[in-house]
């Protein structure tokens, strides 16, 4: 493929996003809002806008290449690339809500991206456009009954970040502890439920690409996680269990709850510090980020397998690292919990395909688990072939990195519906137990790519895998154990 298809392929995600949003109206127009609109037109709106604005900008550019040099045509594609990508990002980080999630997925899990696109949404995943500390106070005030400067001893009307629900404040108590306010945007609520609105429509085209799939199950499963995340005292909740889970853990740390202040629309918890993800990517020893890539699977496979639970938000902005694999958890609103059945089925899988390495076995399961449609016409190597391209870290000894190449790989072979790559994907399906668990493959082994992290992850798997339990592997792993033990005592 040509750089220039590629390019207009890599815009075409949000202009079809656009399309396709467009698609439906329904409320009324703009609100008072500091979000650009909450309601399903007005955000439709919006984003119609952003794409009449790229294929306006994309009809002058190609004019004014038509008797450029092609020295003078690179320069031109690469600042319209750049002026477009900065536009995108602005547009999605004013917009919040779902659609500024979409831009923060997109930003470090797509190398087909143009580098100006991808720079420009990375800036999405830690901060966000802010709203003003005027109106923050006034939503602290509204839900706990005093304004923020009464109710701390100090308060920071200027926030720590902004993302895509909601921004945090700095306060100090009034006995003294340093914490996080985490507070809600006024109207992002009704921004994401019309987001969702649409979302039946592109899962539906999600169907008609993929001829096997049952998009209702998704659609489902997302609404449910997506809505529970706009309650902060669920996500209160969900973050202080966790914090019991690791209370005291070696190098794992989830910062604690203040429920005395917190409420539907506001989350207080311990001030945490540490190097965001970019400086450590960017600037730390690769012995550093290897063990920030060891701790950060440890943290999810043992909550998935001890606690049955996984925190489905793996991205950049939810990290906080110290030296030496100490990691800070942030952002707890969408935790999905598993029920035993669900755990043995995951493990059953990882026999057959990893331990056993029985291709009939592991083809039986997931039909059983409606992964894969029975009596589809399909060798059992077919299947393993393609299933097992998820596996690929944990079926080999020995050290391996995590590249961007196979982070990359991984989502394309997820979603090839051309039947060039495996002729799989039109007879699979996604149940609702594995919706969010594809963060693990569309998130976690992005976030392992960008650190470059190395490690012998079968040996580590296996320690963690309850159905093997082998020793610790590594230092950080002694360190664990010696945790578990005083757990279990």
């Amino acid at each position: 493929m040509s750089a220039l298809v590629r390019r207009g392929a890599a815009l075409g995600i949000v202009v079809a996003t656009a399309v396709v949003l467009r698609r439906r109206s329904a409320g009324a127009a703009r609100t008072t809002s500091p979000l650009r609109a909450t309601t399903t037109l007005g955000r439709n709106r919006e984003v119609a806008k952003l794409g009449a604005r790229m294929g306006a900008g994309y009809a002058v550019h190609n004019a004014r290449k038509t008797f450029a040099s092609a020295e003078r045509r690179a320069e031109l594609d690469d600042a319209f690339e750049l002026r477009t990508a900065e536009d995108v990002a602005a547009a999605l980080g004013s917009m919040k809500g779902a659609l500024m999630k979409i831009g923060q997925m997109a930003s470090f899990l797509d190398d087909g991206l143009p580098e100006p696109m991808r720079e420009a949404l990375s800036t999405l995943q830690a901060d966000a456009p802010p709203m003003s500390g005027e109106l923050a106070a006034q939503v602290v005030e509204d839900e706990l009954g005093k304004p923020p400067t009464e109710l701390f001893a100090e308060w920071d009307a200027k926030p720590l970040a902004a993302a895509s629900i909601g921004q945090v404040h700095r306060a100090v108590t009034h006995d003294g502890v340093e914490v996080a306010v985490k507070v809600q945007y006024p109207g992002v609520d009704k921004a994401i439920m019309a987001d969702l609105a649409n979302s039946d429509l592109l899962f539906s085209i999600l169907g008609m690409v993929f001829p096997g799939l049952d998009p209702k199950p998704i659609v489902t499963e997302i609404r449910e996680r997506v809505v529970e995340e706009l309650d902060y005292r669920a996500e209160a909740k969900q973050q202080a269990q966790f914090a019991e889970w690791f209370n005291c853990h070696p190098f794992i740390h989830i910062p604690a709850v203040l429920g005395a202040y917190s409420s539907g629309r506001v989350l207080t918890t311990e001030l945490a510090r540490g190097a965001r993800f970019a400086e450590v990517a960017e600037t730390w020893s690769q012995e550093e980020r290897d063990l920030a890539g060891e701790t950060i699977y440890r943290f999810v496979f043992r909550s998935l397998y001890r606690f049955r639970a996984f925190n489905g938000d793996p991205h950049p902005g939810n990290y906080l690292f110290r030296p030496g694999g100490r990691v800070t958890f942030l952002d707890f609103g969408l935790v999905k919990h598993f029920t035993a059945p669900d755990i043995d089925l995951f493990e059953a899988m990882i026999r057959a395909i990893v331990l056993h390495d029985d291709a009939a076995e592991y083809r039986a399961i997931i039909e059983d688990a409606g992964l894969l449609n029975r009596n589809a016409p399909l060798s059992d190597a077919q299947v393993v072939e393609y299933f097992a391209h998820f596996y690929e870290l944990v079926r080999t000894k020995g050290r391996q990195q995590v590249t961007h190449e196979y982070a990359a790989e991984t989502v394309r072979h997820m979603f090839d519906a051309t039947g060039k790559g495996s002729e799989v994907p039109k007879y699979a399906n996604v149940p609702p137990s594995f919706v969010i668990l594809q963060r693990i493959n569309l998130g976690l082994y992005a976030i392992l790519a960008r650190l470059g992290a190395t490690h012998d992850w079968l040996a580590l798997s296996r320690e963690v895998w309850p159905q093997t339990d082998d020793p610790p592997c590594s230092d950080l792993g002694r360190e664990e154990a010696a945790w578990l033990a005083s757990r279990h005592a």
